[in-house]
């Protein structure tokens, strides 16, 4: 028998399996965003560019100019008038002009003050406004919201939120239809829509651009900015030290803390905030400013307009929370240091290069001829010999009037000894429309060697100033 002693057995308890398992969320649930009305500088700009924006896009349809819509995409005669200019794919050179300028317009504001653009005049931003002021005047405040909504239903709960919806959809549905008046003339639209005759392309657009401002503006507001405009993430990348954002000043602001208007500051060893919470209850993203700058913050400064007022109230300075740069809030500049920084070299280049293309474009536009001139050879027809012994060759000319005013167009060819029309060579157009011309070109037999030979097309307009050229192929058989 072993001397030694049995090693002592290990005992394991059992766990039931019924014992409660919990469950960890790794993310915080959204909460809904109660903004506050606020007034002040700031809040003035911004409904100035809400007015501003919204007259131009609901009135710019209803415009006209002469006989016909001011502004309108023909999408299926394939022209776009904007006032006076009639534009066809063949200009679309300038879409991508005004797409650059666009662009640009954007890396400039954004490296002089930020996210200018999404605070002030960002779709999102404009009708979440109004959506805002809509609810509002039919719930009440932000605190009258609150309640309401923390309360069971009731019949005057149903009807508050029942008007607001409708007042909401009239004018989702209203914006769908202006819409889809810039691509079909509104006032067929409106008749169409009394007679209840609108296509389905018109019925599908007027709804779901409704429905998008409808679900954007009512429902998703700041979770669009947040979580699905993609600017939020990559403006950091045009941000820099000397880039204006709205800033809250800690050095002066903290410790926070509450306090009387007589209080001494200097004995309850405080700041100048006042940790009233009213710039994280007036931020339409619910970012709370104190915390530096967040990629949440649009910008629009919200937070400076209730701030200064609290300041006011409390007998301290302005400026707590203000547009200023990083540079200036850590070197204590100026007003005039901080904008003589702001204007630096990346800027100057970004604006002399933003009105180096608006310049070319105007100056493109002002000389750009009234007239589009498309050359085909038609291949249904071969090069030939007819009567006289000369070739002839068959093209077809698409010639486009870009005025709004019939015009005539003489056509003269050039490009080989003895070359010439046979064919009528004026061609009369009527205003803003395009016409298809077969023309035939003869040339002696002999004029040149068996193969493809380049010929030019010269379409002048005898009724107002503008020549064109177009380079074509004159074919000799062998």
């Amino acid at each position: 028998m072993n001397s030694q002693e049995p090693a002592a057995r290990k005992v394991i308890p059992i766990v039931p399996q019924e014992a409660d398992e919990a469950m960890i969320s790794l993310y915080a649930a959204h909460e809904k965003i109660y903004p506050r009305s606020v007034s002040g500088f700031f809040s003035n700009w911004r409904w100035g560019m809400v007015f501003l924006t919204q007259l131009v896009f609901y009135g710019l349809p209803w415009l006209e100019w002469g006989q016909r819509q001011a502004v309108l995409f023909d999408l299926g005669a394939r022209r776009f008038y904007i006032f006076g200019l009639v534009l066809y794919p063949q200009d679309f050179i300038y879409l991508t002009g005004l797409l650059v300028i666009s662009a640009l317009s954007l890396f400039l504001f954004t490296a002089v003050a930020g996210r200018l653009w999404c605070g002030y005049a960002c779709p999102q931003t404009v009708y979440t406004e109004i959506f805002l002021w809509i609810e509002k005047k039919v719930e009440g405040d932000r605190s009258a919201r609150m309640r309401r909504d923390a309360q069971p239903w009731s019949l005057d709960k149903a009807m508050r939120k029942g008007g607001k919806h409708f007042l909401w959809l009239a004018l989702a549905l209203w914006t769908g239809f202006t819409f889809v008046g810039y691509f079909t003339p509104i006032k067929e639209l409106g008749i169409e829509f009394l007679q209840l005759s609108m296509s389905s392309w018109e019925v599908f657009w007027t709804f779901f651009y409704g429905f998008a401002t409808y679900g954007n503006a009512g429902f998703m507001r700041e979770q669009v900015c947040k979580h699905m405009c993609p600017y939020a993430r990559f403006q950091s990348a045009m941000f820099d030290k000397d880039t204006l954002i709205v800033t809250y000043d800690a050095e002066r602001g903290e410790p926070r803390g509450a306090r009387s208007r007589k209080a001494d500051t200097t004995a309850l060893n405080l700041g100048a905030c006042v940790d009233c919470t009213l710039c994280v209850q007036v931020c339409p993203t619910g970012i709370d400013i104190r915390k530096g700058l967040q990629y949440e913050c649009i910008g629009c400064g919200a937070c400076a307009d209730v701030c200064d007022t609290v300041m006011d109230k409390m007998g301290y300075p302005r400026g707590l929370v203000k547009y200023t740069t990083e540079n200036a809030m850590n070197q204590h500049w100026t007003s005039a240091q901080t904008w003589r920084h702001v204007f630096r070299p990346r800027i100057l280049i970004y604006t002399s290069i933003l009105a180096v293309i608006v310049v070319a474009m105007l100056v493109s536009l002002s000389l750009r001829t009234p007239f589009k001139v498309d050359v085909v050879r038609d291949r249904g027809v071969m090069a030939r010999i007819v009567s006289g012994g000369k070739i002839e060759n068959v093209y077809r000319l698409q010639v486009m009037n870009a005025t709004e005013a019939t015009q005539r167009y003489k056509i003269t060819v050039s490009g080989l000894p003895g070359l010439e029309l046979s064919s009528e060579n004026v061609v009369t157009v009527d205003s803003t429309q395009s016409r298809w011309v077969a023309v035939r070109v003869q040339a002696p037999f002999d004029t040149a060697a068996p193969g493809s030979h380049p010929i030019q097309f010269e379409i002048a307009s005898l009724d107002s100033p503008g020549s064109l050229s177009e380079k074509s192929a004159f074919l000799v058989p062998r």
